[in-house]
């Protein structure tokens, strides 16, 4: 459209609302651009001149100079369109800029004066008044993003809040990942197949920017986050494809994972450990923000498969029914987010100690687990998982989960040996200069202890709101209702390691 065909803030608002959408990129579906830019025009109606900028702005696509362009700030800072919630500038610049933008890569020009950061009654929603810089620390250069189906794991940012629709968000850019999706298989087939001890690999190297648990990720003597995982430098390039659907739960990354049914790996792999199996499988904590509400719920070995509801029949047994939990300071927005809770989900513990998740809720549910983040190829804690309605997906690998914490026990155990040396100077080498750079350098390996192992062995789950770095919430501890499982026979094996191999407590340098 040439600049002489380019409407006014005197034209009708369907016209404007037309001329403002074939400039859009294409990152949006045509009926939310459509409704996000109606909203705009018709709050901006009073406001001839900044509409006019916006149109100026928008049609010339920044070449000319134009002023902000505002609306009022709402409480929480986000606005909502057709049932989700972004920020304002953020929604804006995607639909006019760049599609695939994240909401920790836009950055105002000085002269914008009620730029979002800048925290004023009103924000600037002028897509020119902001420039893209790139999120620091983020590295997904390894991840591909190839679909093997459309029931596939998305790795993909999660902007907004999906409280009101469960549409399934689109594969963007790589660069803006942040949640990892599993959105159900096939509702009405059971999958039947599990991971056998896979090879653990090498994750993409962790963010730094914002860290999406509030487990921090574990040392394991070097500061790259992907050291805390076993690297094995071969691949296979396919990934054997299952008419149950199962593997779609998982990113098709190339990685060297092969698969077995579960009853051939129950069946040809030996107990982990001797030791008899504990009286309960779990302990289930349930937590409103940071407080916990109601006593730990634990789960007898006879009941391999557990569900916590929202309902408010008595607990017992296999059921955990959280609406009968009674909390004094519980808020409003608790309340709310527990009427959502509804079916909940199951928990089903397989074998010696592997960990599946059923979501029969109507809403997502979010869970953290080292599991995951090694199956989507990040570092431990560092991506929130958003479990769909109607996924069945393995959370959690005992064996996998036991090996780590050989190794962990292990490197905490020789790092602190090897810097108790080299604080007395007994490690030769022209590195050593009296042995204080290697005590330096071996020093986060020293400091893992106790606590940080015994994260291994807990999974976290939010009901209906997420956290992390694509929420308002930050921590798992400042959303609504959220449970803390405790998986008794990876505790049981941890004990037994820390038997064998000892870990002190962390000693400071001089």
């Amino acid at each position: 459209m040439s600049i002489t065909n380019t409407p006014t803030s005197n034209d009708a608002c369907l016209s404007i609302v037309h001329s403002l959408m074939c400039h859009r990129q294409g990152g949006e579906s045509e009926t939310f651009a459509k409704r996000a830019i109606e909203s705009l025009v018709k709050k901006l109606k009073e406001k001839k001149d900044e509409l006019d900028s916006l149109i100026t702005a928008i049609t010339t696509n920044g070449a000319h100079p134009s002023k902000c362009v505002t609306i009022q700030r709402t409480l929480d800072g986000r606005l909502q369109v057709a049932g989700r919630k972004g920020f304002p500038h953020v929604i804006y610049a995607r639909l006019w800029r760049w599609p695939d933008l994240h909401k920790n890569e836009l950055k105002h020009v000085k002269y914008c004066q009620f730029a979002f950061d800048l925290k004023c009654d009103s924000v600037c929603v002028n897509p020119y008044h902001y420039e893209r810089v790139v999120s620091p620390g983020i590295d997904l250069s390894g991840l591909t993003l190839t679909s093997s189906g459309p029931s596939s794991a998305l790795i993909v940012k999660d902007e907004y809040d999906f409280d009101g629709q469960q549409s399934i968000p689109s594969v963007e850019g790589a660069h803006t990942l942040q949640t990892i999706q599993h959105p159900p298989s096939n509702a009405h087939q059971t999958p039947s197949e599990s991971f056998a001890s896979p090879s653990l690999l090498p994750p993409v190297e962790a963010s730094t920017s914002a860290s999406a648990s509030s487990f921090p990720p574990i040392a394991a003597g070097s500061s790259n986050a992907s050291s805390n995982w076993s690297r094995n430098s071969s691949f296979t390039p396919s990934i054997p494809h299952h008419t149950n659907g199962h593997l779609q739960h998982h990113p098709p990354m190339p990685h060297p994972t092969h698969y077995w049914p579960v009853h051939n790996e129950l069946a040809f792999q030996p107990p982990i450990s001797n030791h008899p199996a504990p009286d309960y499988w779990c302990s289930i904590a349930y937590f409103e923000m940071d407080v916990q509400v109601g006593e730990t719920f634990k789960v007898p070995s006879s009941c391999p498969i557990v569900t916590v509801d929202g309902y408010v029949d008595p607990s017992g047994g296999d059921r955990f029914c959280l609406g009968q939990l009674s909390n004094v300071h519980r808020t409003e927005a608790i309340e709310r987010a527990r009427l959502h809770i509804g079916k909940g989900v199951q928990l089903e513990c397989k074998g010696e100690g592997d960990v599946w998740v059923r979501c029969l809720s109507d809403h997502a549910v979010f869970v953290q687990s080292y599991y995951l983040d090694r199956e989507a190829g990040r570092a431990p804690g560092d991506a929130v998982h958003k479990i769909y309605p109607s996924a069945y997906i393995k959370v959690f690998d005992l064996r996998q989960c036991h090996r780590q914490m050989q190794q962990q026990a292990a490197t905490a155990q020789a790092a602190a040996a090897a810097q108790a040396a080299a604080v007395a100077g007994n490690i030769p080498g022209p590195g050593s200069v009296g042995g204080i750079a290697p005590a330096i350098s071996l020093s986060a390996a020293a400091g893992i202890g106790v606590d940080d192992l015994r994260r291994l062995c807990i999974l976290r789950m939010s009901f209906v709101k997420g956290w992390g770095p694509d929420y308002p919430r930050q921590s798992i501890k400042e959303t609504p209702c959220w449970i803390e499982i405790h998986l008794h026979r990876a505790l049981q094996l941890l004990d037994e390691v820390l038997h064998t191999m000892p870990i002190a407590d962390p000693q400071p340098l001089d």
